[in-house]
């Protein structure tokens, strides 16, 4: 994605940022980075430190997660729109699982210190966000 308008098109697509205004939508978007993965590579890695937050643009990923007694359990799979890593946004603890891209995918990175520092700036931004991170919370509660 080449300028902060286009940037903007796609966080519109993107259901943690729905209720954002405009204006907030700009500013995260200047916040962005844009990084690319090959078919088989590990995006984010269950127990390593992680500080961003990831959108997929293009693409697909499968998030999988090794549980205590070595069994390995497929998750989700994202495509574009899709996000994770929004743990991190808040906390510096370990990724809670493995994301994989299946195909070559592009994404939008967001790092904790940024989102951080547009919050201080916004507490109405805080308050949207918050609520359909919590609102995600519920639902993946909910499916288990």
């Amino acid at each position: 994605m080449e300028n902060v308008k286009e940037i903007v098109g796609f966080l519109q697509n993107v259901p943690l940022l729905h209720g954002l205004k405009q204006n907030q939508l700009e500013k995260l978007a200047r916040r962005f980075v844009e990084r690319e993965f090959k078919a088989g590579q590990v995006i984010v890695e269950q127990g390593k430190g992680g500080v961003g937050f990831f959108l997929i643009v293009s693409g697909a990923a499968e998030v999988v997660r090794m549980r205590s007694d070595g069994d390995k359990v497929v998750v989700n799979s994202f495509g574009p729109t899709d996000f994770f890593g929004e743990l991190a946004l808040l906390d510096d603890g370990p990724r809670t699982a493995t994301v994989t891209a299946t195909a070559a995918t592009k994404c939008l990175v967001l790092t904790s210190w940024d989102f951080i520092a547009e919050l201080r700036e916004d507490t109405d931004m805080a308050v949207i966000i918050l609520q359909q991170l919590a609102a995600r919370f519920r639902r993946a509660l909910e499916a288990l």
